[in-house]
């Protein structure tokens, strides 16, 4: 999860892609009151008592929020966390926590090479225009000061990711070896009865083992490669002596949501769970100061007032099935997010009825998915790793299937002779070969997938192309000529049409073994299979629009006083495209610090 379109006809390469989304990023902005609610209450009409005043209120307890309390905090503000859900984290604890924030403590730690000029010109180039130079400049500039107060505030300590590529690394500024970090491990002990309030992981880290976000790559190939191996070894020792010394490890999301609110305990920040926001409080109705929230607390619905300011970090509306069908594409599907269950855009419906504009709406941080019964399966890996390859329902290639996550589901919103959609559902199809060897998901080389992915159509098992392209829907020939010039190009470790393999992050999730090109090997040896490719995303995108301040606008570009957003509960500064490995939570956690700070200063 950590944490990432051009014409089908044509070579879309990565960047191909990039440029040709960012054509429409300037779409999107919408004006305030555009989602059908009452308008925001007026001070003094509060709804039911006054359950507490404080200097600062916080609306949801993921990366954003919670780093928007601690530095709050930090700052001497009174603060309070509201929290819908009855555990505490959000998305950011289900993912795998990487974290994209040039020229941090970390990176120039590790020795990275990066520079404030190169960061400036790598986010310019892949977020374009559509995202104003100030937002970008104050994202740069306040991230790294991010990172160094939660690790003066929290117990939270960070790795390098080393090797995860920039996910455009040959764009001016681009890193090869990548600028993205992740939580280091923490003692799930230091947050005593609060543990058992902590979301769980998308995915479970195996039983006795430590595993970081950046093992999964070597994970992957324990079974052919000798660092695989080693990594695998290393994850139990860890385990192990984790377990000797009594402790309960966490990592990636797990550990960022466990340091995050350890940080607001020490700080005596007050944190509410089963609190959802029920509505913003403006002085003399709408169109002033925010002032407060109204809030449902224990099935009591009252007021809580900000004296400094309210704070929107309450997450995207991917699980809101009526903003998806208002605001994005079709097909689309709120079982096809991995976002967390209480996101459904309670921030931002309230922002808009506040006077906040809303923008990207009808984006999100997208990648293809299997939907597998029970719960979504977002593809990293599988769909790079040598010996497979994404076909549509022509039984037709259409994309780089190693490229960044985002811009496959971007091409496959494309419009294929005159149809919308047409790449969807698509089929990402391996062989045998390709099982004996590799980790899918977490099934190990050479073990049945479970029943159920077949019974709902997510899987499917063929001994021959032919029966397999019956099986999955497709036109046989088509699906024969496919395999036979992706056979015949894989030999060579080229791709010509879709330049599979041209970029440092296509060989990310490859495998070193396989040469001459690490993510591309023919497709032979049966029986086949196939796994049904939805777009699927880690969350929204678009919200309230904000300032380089984090300041809620109008339409017209004023400020609403009083109103902060960031996260996805706001407009991403990446725009449509995604720098790299954690370009949601570097943001996210900045734009929550950058919030408090203008309070505080204020």
């Amino acid at each position: 999860m950590t944490a990432s379109p051009a014409s089908p006809s044509s070579s879309p390469s990565a960047a191909t892609s990039r440029r040709t989304v960012l054509a429409g990023a300037g779409a999107g902005v919408l004006a305030a009151g555009v989602l059908p609610a009452s308008a925001a209450r007026a001070e003094g009409a509060q709804d039911g008592p006054l359950l507490g005043e404080y200097d600062v209120v916080v609306v949801g307890s993921g990366a954003s929020g919670m780093t928007a309390a601690l530095t709050a905090a930090a700052r001497g503000l009174s603060v309070l966390v509201v929290e819908k859900a009855p555990t505490f984290g959000g998305s950011a604890a289900r993912s795998g926590a990487g974290i994209w924030l040039p020229n941090n403590s970390v990176l120039l730690g590790a020795g990275v090479p990066d520079t404030p000029q190169k960061a400036a010109a790598y986010l310019a180039a892949v977020v374009g225009p559509a995202v104003p130079a100030d937002r970008q400049a104050a994202f740069l500039a306040n991230g790294p000061r991010m990172l160094d107060l939660v690790m003066a505030y929290s117990p939270l300590r960070f790795r390098f990711m080393e090797g995860y590529s920039d996910y455009y690394p040959d764009l001016p500024g681009g890193l090869p070896n990548g600028r993205s970090i992740e939580p280091d491990q923490i003692d799930g002990r230091l947050l005593g009865s609060e543990l058992d309030r902590l979301n769980p992981a998308y995915m479970p880290v195996p039983a006795g083992m430590v595993v970081f976000s950046q093992d999964y790559k070597w994970l992957n190939l324990a079974a052919v490669n000798a660092r695989g191996l080693a990594v695998s070894t290393e994850c139990l020792a860890r385990g192990t002596k984790a377990a000797l010394r009594g402790e309960k490890p966490l990592t990636m999301g797990q550990a960022l949501a466990a340091g995050l609110r350890v940080g607001l305990q020490r700080a005596g920040a007050a944190v509410w769970l089963n609190s959802p926001l029920v509505d913003l409080v403006q002085e003399g109705g709408a169109g002033g100061a925010v002032t407060g929230v109204v809030v449902e607390k224990e099935g009591l619905r009252g007021t809580v007032r900000a004296r400094r300011g309210v704070i929107i970090g309450s997450g995207g509306f991917e699980h809101n099935a009526q903003m998806r069908a208002q605001y994005q594409q079709q097909p689309i599907g709120t079982q096809w997010s991995v976002g967390a269950k209480e996101n459904t855009g309670d921030g931002i419906r309230a922002g808009a009825r506040a006077g906040a504009a809303l923008a990207l709406m009808e984006d999100a941080w997208w990648g293809p998915t299997i939907p597998l019964p029970g719960e979504p399966y977002f593809c990293l890996a599988e769909r790079t790793l040598p010996g497979g390859l994404i076909v549509n329902g022509k039984g037709a290639r259409f994309v780089n299937e190693a490229a960044p996550y985002s811009d496959v589901v971007h091409v496959m919103y494309e419009k294929d002779r005159g149809a919308p959609g047409s790449h969807i559902p698509a089929w990402l199809i391996v062989d045998q070969n390709y099982r004996n060897k590799y980790l899918f998901k977490d099934v190990l080389p050479t073990l049945p997938f479970p029943d159920s992915w077949y019974e709902t159509g997510a899987a499917a098992k063929a001994w021959t192309w032919d029966a397999l392209a019956g099986r999955i829907g497709v036109p046989a020939a088509a699906l024969r000529a496919t395999l036979n010039r992706f056979n015949a190009q894989a030999w060579n470790g080229t791709d010509p049409d879709f330049q599979r393999g041209n970029t440092a992050y296509d060989h990310y999730y490859t495998d070193p073994g396989v040469q001459p090109n690490s993510c591309l090997a023919p497709v032979w040896a049966p029986p086949f299979h196939a796994f049904r490719i939805v777009p699927g995303d880690l969350g929204t995108k678009g919200g309230i629009v904000t300032d380089a301040r984090a300041r809620a606008l109008r339409a017209d570009g004023s400020v609403i006083r009083g109103l902060y957003a960031a996260g996805n509960a706001s407009a991403a500064v990446m725009g449509h495209s995604y720098a790299g490995a954690g370009s949601t939570i570097g943001p996210a956690m900045t734009f929550g610090y950058v919030a408090a700070n203008d309070i505080a200063d204020a």
